[in-house]
């Protein structure tokens, strides 16, 4: 077949997002597909192809040398077609006085209600209208032009769209036991089995890279809670420890003891990304710096 024929959009979408997880299976939860159906769209465009993008084995996902040159090309396809639907929908839509909003569930509240007294205090105040989903579906919204902003974990580049920090958090380790709420230097946390939630929301992915930044290996639980709520739970059941933003315990009185690297806080970075193509640009930079310059 030749590779005119026809290229799926969806077959793209699912190599990039290979590309930026490493992972297939992170992939395939971050679009809410199952495995083998990632992987029968990926087979089917490298067979339109006619090579490999990737290879597996024990060790992760690579890029094979052919994907390293298409994959940047398929990026860029990809970006020029969410900005043809997203230019149509402002073509159609001219008078939107409306900013639609992303934010992860790991975004705080506080954080919002700030982004709602920001938009109210713009040159031209506007409406701001929330959806809370996981962080590759923020993101793919954003280059679609169906989000005007996100507020996300900064743990993932997002190459071409503007950036700006918006808040830190400390990360707190719960505990199986009640014990004193002492600090907890990263080096002793390598003796802990760690709980982890689906690669989806920017918490597992913040817990890998911190780990992979000091060398450490990430010794985990070998089953996934759902949520904030469930990893207390299981710690309490003695499976294992859990890592997570301060804001995220449901209670100040759930066991937990403050994470430290070598004296100094970790903390988590959120951050707003926004394309300084929006016809909204200037309204969502002057957002973005406003949530940026209220930070504690």
């Amino acid at each position: 077949m030749a590779i005119t024929d026809r290229l799926n959009p969806e077959g793209l979408r699912y190599a990039q997002a290979v590309a930026e997880t490493k992972s297939f299976s992170a992939a395939a939860r971050a679009y809410g597909v199952t495995q083998p159906a990632l992987s029968n769209g990926i087979a089917k465009l490298e067979e339109r192809l006619g090579e490999k993008l990737f290879d597996r084995s024990p060790r992760g996902v690579t890029q094979t040398a052919f994907g390293a040159r298409v994959l940047p090309l398929i990026e860029r396809a990809l970006v020029a077609l969410d900005a043809v639907v997203a230019e149509a929908r402002r073509l159609t839509d001219p008078g939107e006085q409306k900013i639609r909003m992303g934010v992860s569930p790991l975004i705080g509240s506080h954080l919002v209600a700030r982004a709602f007294g920001e938009v109210r205090d713009l040159p031209a105040p506007r409406d701001l209208v929330l959806r809370e989903a996981n962080m590759q579906d923020l993101r793919e919204c954003l280059r679609a032009g169906e989000l005007d902003i996100i507020l996300i974990p900064a743990v993932a580049a997002m190459p071409r769209f503007e950036h700006r920090v918006i808040d830190v958090e400390p990360i707190v380790v719960v505990t199986p036991e009640a014990a004193e709420a002492t600090p907890l230097e990263l080096e002793e946390v390598g003796k802990e089995c760690f709980i982890l939630v689906p690669d989806t929301c920017g918490l597992t992915t913040f817990t890998t890279q911190l780990f992979q930044a000091h060398d450490m290996p990430l010794r985990t639980y070998p089953g996934e809670a759902a949520g904030y709520r469930v990893l207390e739970e299981w710690t309490k059941l003695g499976l294992g420890s859990a890592m997570v933003p301060r804001s995220k315990l449901t209670s100040p009185d759930v066991p937990h003891r403050p994470l430290m690297d070598e004296g100094r806080e970790v903390q988590i970075s959120f951050e707003a990304v926004w394309s300084a193509d929006s016809p909204l640009s200037a309204d969502l930079l002057h957002l973005a710096d406003s949530l940026a310059a209220a930070r504690p």
